[in-house]
């Protein structure tokens, strides 16, 4: 499935996520997102981070990338990380 990400930082610097998906879990999700605040989100533990604590209560497995792939666009978004691809690739 596929699922895109747009991250704005908004003038009080909390970054907004905007999700379209054409899994209907993660849509869900995204109807909880409020804007986030990026050095809380990417400074906590996974298990207190806003993303995965949504995800735990939406997604039905744990091995949805998407709520890593929501951090990393927060995280580029507030020019906390690196604008890079990242991958998984399984053989």
């Amino acid at each position: 499935m596929i699922t895109k990400i747009h991250a704005v930082q908004q003038e009080d610097m909390m970054v907004r996520l905007d999700i379209e998906s054409d899994c209907h879990n993660i849509l869900k999700m995204s109807w909880g997102l409020k804007p986030i605040n990026p050095y809380c989100e990417i400074e906590s533990p996974i298990c207190e981070s806003e993303i995965y604590q949504l995800a735990t209560k939406t997604l039905p497995h744990a091995a949805c990338p998407v709520p890593c792939a929501m951090i990393k666009a927060v995280e580029v978004a507030s020019d906390m990380g690196i604008k890079r691809d990242v991958t998984i690739t399984i053989e």
